[in-house]
């Protein structure tokens, strides 16, 4: 990290309160997706968290003034990452994309452009898009029809069957709920 990064960092951490160390983790989370998302795990904020413009999860999940603080500081370092190119070895800023950088290298079916929000843990991966949401569980993916929902939130138990539930405006929304729409290709 670059001697004035570093600098920023700390300011970050000490007007908010929180270790260095959780603005480190959520600046690294931030750059793997593109500046718009960030799903990490850190201790300050209850363990994992996710965060996107308008939706902020802790893992401490009914601390409000705590999700509202994952909120500000991720508005803050979302807009570090845009306009802060990342520094190469050799000191000289190095223009990167966090943008993936060629359809083929996402799960996802290609025709279905670039989702709003994904999310992986322990080989289950999602991707939400406008009326579809796509699963990849191992090596298989199943495409679901949304409907009218807008999806905003996901949840996944850590024991047993790992089951997804997302949130949208209309509350709970179980997998087992939408209808699967035959692979689009």
């Amino acid at each position: 990290m670059p001697l004035n990064e570093e600098g920023f960092v700390e300011r970050v951490a000490i007007r908010n309160s929180v270790s260095p160390d959780a603005i480190r983790t959520i600046l690294r989370a931030l750059r793997s997706g593109g500046g718009r998302m960030a799903q990490f795990s850190h201790p300050d904020f209850g363990g994992m968290s996710q965060w996107s413009p308008g939706m902020t999860m802790v893992g401490d999940m009914f601390n409000d003034s705590l999700k509202s603080k994952l909120g500000a500081i991720c508005t803050e370092l979302a807009g570090y990452v845009a306009q802060t190119p990342s520094m190469g070895r050799d000191r000289e800023a190095v223009e990167v994309s966090y943008r993936a950088t060629k359809q083929a290298a996402n799960w996802w079916p290609a025709h279905l452009g670039m989702p709003s929000s994904v999310g992986v843990q322990n080989d289950l991966s999602y991707a939400v898009f406008p009326r579809r949401l796509v699963i990849k569980d191992g090596e298989r993916v199943e495409i679901y029809d949304t409907g009218n929902h807008r999806i905003f939130g996901v949840a996944q138990a850590q024991s047993g069957d790992q089951t997804l539930t997302f949130t949208s405006q209309d509350g709970l929304v179980r997998i087992k709920d939408l209808p699967k729409v035959s692979y689009e290709a």
